[in-house]
């Protein structure tokens, strides 16, 4: 059974690109150029993993992982940003991701990225 990953990415470029190479390995992907709250999206598409830019028209994905993180229901779904701006790395624990990309990335480096996600038990933040 194919793995559903949410991308919310605002580049329809990227957007193409990711949609015929991850559907190429097998995932079922559901793309949103921006979302505000995160949660009902989430909830509604239940997703085996979420996959973020970081910087978003009107909030960045360390904030939308963050509402995902907080929910008690859907915390357990990996999430993965991806931004083209390194010194986002210093925030990251903060945000609680999982993964971290950086732009530009190797496709294939993604999918390992991806099934690395999917593989390892994932962390319960219960101390949010």
């Amino acid at each position: 059974m194919a793995k559903h990953i949410l991308v919310i990415e605002n580049d329809e470029k990227l957007v193409e690109i990711l949609d015929e190479f991850l559907t190429a390995q097998g995932y079922t992907l559901h793309f949103r150029p921006q979302a505000y709250d995160i949660v009902p999206i989430v909830k509604e598409l239940m997703p085996d993993l979420v996959l973020l830019d970081f910087l978003l028209p009107g909030t960045n994905g360390g904030e939308l992982c963050m509402q995902i993180k907080k929910n008690e229901l859907l915390r357990h779904i990996p999430v993965i940003i991806f931004t083209a701006f390194p010194r986002v790395l210093l925030a990251l624990d903060d945000y609680r991701c999982n993964a971290f990309i950086s732009k530009p990335f190797d496709l294939l480096a993604l999918v390992d990225q991806i099934e690395a996600c999917l593989k390892e038990p994932q962390r319960d933040y219960l101390e949010l």
